[in-house]
């Protein structure tokens, strides 16, 4: 397949490039900063873009069979940058009709698992509390996604390790894993992959943990 991959120097950005040209995809890696980009190999192209015009990013989704995001704040003080940048990819991918596209959320912006225990619950409120500009900002994200004519899929995995990839996970459309507490970027990474031709994923959130 031919991908788009944004983010691609973060760490989920990274995992998907690294596994995609594995799998022997065609990857356009989409980078404000190419020496950020560790990742090399046959079928790679580096594409630097001005994440902020859909005009700059037409030419990096062009063509391809999906774009994928690991798109997002670092922090509380990015708070707004997934909302803003993905109207900008959103706007670029309908300008070339190009429908397939799966984003990196987070597991307290859907709905929690079925009988979750009460730690579940409440380090859930916690951290939602703790991180709520954040998590104020991947609603909105989500929103505009809701809104727009893509075959979208969010993606929403709780706390992140930077783990080798195991393979070994669980996911629920709809809905989240009971006692999900952690996931490795790179699990994250294999199940966006494994989503790009599962038709029960598009237009849902999905939980995703080990």
């Amino acid at each position: 397949m031919k991908l788009t991959v944004l983010g691609a120097t973060g760490g989920i950005g990274q995992e998907i490039v690294r596994q995609a040209l594995g799998a022997g995809h065609q990857v356009k890696a989409v980078v404000r900063d190419p020496a950020r980009l560790t990742v090399t190999g046959a079928g790679l192209e580096v594409f630097r873009a001005d994440l902020t015009d859909p005009g700059s990013l037409r030419p990096a989704v062009a063509g391809r069979d999906a774009v994928l995001s690991g798109l997002g704040a670092r922090s509380r003080k990015d708070a707004g940058v997934a909302a803003r940048l993905t109207r900008t990819v959103l706007g670029a991918m309908e300008a070339e009709q190009v429908r397939r596209l799966l984003v990196v959320s987070a597991s307290p912006v859907g709905p929690g698992a079925e009988n979750d225990t009460l730690v579940d619950r409440t380090m859930r409120r916690l951290i939602s509390s703790i991180l709520k500009d954040v998590y104020a900002d991947l609603r909105e994200m989500e929103d505009e996604l809701a809104d727009s004519a893509t075959d979208w899929t969010v993606v929403r995995p709780p706390r992140l390790q930077n783990k080798p990839l195991t393979g070994s996970y669980r996911t629920a459309v709809g809905g989240f894993p009971p006692k999900g507490r952690f996931i490795a970027r790179a699990d994250v990474a294999h199940a966006m992959l494994a989503m790009i031709d599962d038709p029960g994923t598009v237009k849902q959130g999905v939980g995703v943990a080990y």
